[in-house]
């Protein structure tokens, strides 16, 4: 079963947005099916199969969320991000600012959906295969 020592390995790797799908790719390879990262804080819950789960301590001091979430807002940080121009911490504050309370990502379905704090869905994307 992967361990968050092989989690963090994997994601030592990813330096932006645009390297996103190979660390996907990569925790695939380690048995994960889905993860839950919470912008507030950011930790991050891991599940693999038999609800096996591992979760991450706060990777930062905790952010705000704003009540209401800003979609156009949203996507304009999330496409500089995917683009490379953004490295994680900005655009973990950028989503606190843009109201995205936590992203889900679903290895099975091959997606990223980023959540309100009404759990309304602000965008679901494909993550595409490097």
């Amino acid at each position: 079963m992967f361990t968050l020592d092989k989690i963090k390995q994997a994601h030592s790797k990813v330096k932006s947005g645009a390297d996103f799908p190979q660390y996907v790719q990569d925790l695939i390879k380690l048995g994960i099916i889905h993860y839950n990262t919470y912008v507030k804080d950011g930790h991050t819950v891991y599940w693999g199969s038999d609800n096996y789960r591992v979760q991450s301590p706060a990777v930062y001091e905790p952010k705000t969320i704003a009540d209401k979430g800003d979609k156009s807002s949203f996507i304009h940080h999330l496409n500089a991000h995917q683009a490379g121009e953004t490295d994680y911490p900005t655009f973990c504050s950028q989503c606190a600012q843009d109201g995205v309370e936590k992203w889900v990502v679903d290895m099975v379905e091959m997606t990223c959906t980023y959540f309100d704090k009404t759990e309304h869905n602000m965008l679901e994307e494909e993550i595409p295969v490097p």
